[in-house]
């Protein structure tokens, strides 16, 4: 049974719970078999895996955008989710009003809409851009825009599936560093999908995926040197 929007379900350390968590598309495809994870509230963790062994399936059913059929999940309210590629995200014309456009359903005041905008493009550097169109934007800058989307509704959990995938090196490298900023600033808990090792250098933790189950988990550098020796 899944409960998503009950903060009083999860103990005072954890952010993100899977149990047991099983998803397939069909009797002969199995995608989650028993996968089980937590992240603590205030830690940016990253999941690691080959293609095929689940990732982006786990990430979608946390995100909301699948439903399990077994297990359990309970994340701490609200749950931003940023995806790989910022383009199937963005919708308004211009920065400040793609910011704005996700607290629509929070009845805030003008005033408090204001300012959530400002913080959160502040948080992400990008103020100065407000009132620019987005797609003047570098793919970098969507993605930032796209987090800031999320910590203008005061999110608890961060999930970001491969959002460097398109990025240049230096962006790449920006954006987790912000990223691992942010979750030290707010106190909030991020899982991070990657296949770049250099990023697991800016994680407090890591968990790797084989064939839908967490089998390592725990220090980034431990894991990192251990997938080095595999390649």
């Amino acid at each position: 049974m899944t409960d998503r929007n009950a903060p009083t379900a999860l103990s005072s350390a954890a952010a993100i719970v899977v149990d047991d968590l099983r998803f397939a598309w069909n009797e002969e495809t199995t995608i989650l078999n028993g996968c089980s994870l937590a992240v603590p509230k205030g830690q940016f963790w990253m999941l690691l895996g080959a293609n095929g062994s689940g990732k982006s399936t786990l990430m979608r059913l946390l995100g909301g955008l699948l439903r399990p059929q077994g297990g359990d999940i309970r994340l701490l309210p609200p749950v931003g989710f940023v995806f790989q590629n910022p383009d199937h995200q963005l919708v308004m014309p211009t920065v400040g009003a793609d910011v704005a456009f996700g607290l629509v359903n929070e009845q805030l005041s003008l005033a408090e809409t204001h300012y959530r905008v400002k913080e959160a493009l502040n948080a992400v550097k990008l103020l100065p851009l407000q009132r620019r169109p987005i797609y003047a934007l570098s793919g970098g800058q969507k993605q930032r825009i796209a987090i800031a989307g999320a910590l203008a509704r005061h999110c608890n959990v961060l999930l970001l599936d491969e959002p460097t995938a398109l990025l240049d090196p230096d962006s790449q490298i920006d954006l987790v560093a912000q990223v691992q900023r942010l979750v030290q600033e707010r106190e909030m808990a991020a899982l991070w999908v990657t296949h770049r090792l250099n990023e697991l250098d800016y994680c407090d933790g890591a968990f790797l995926l084989e064939q839908g189950q967490v089998v390592d988990s725990g220090d980034p550098q431990r894991l990192k040197q251990q997938m080095m020796r595999h390649r």
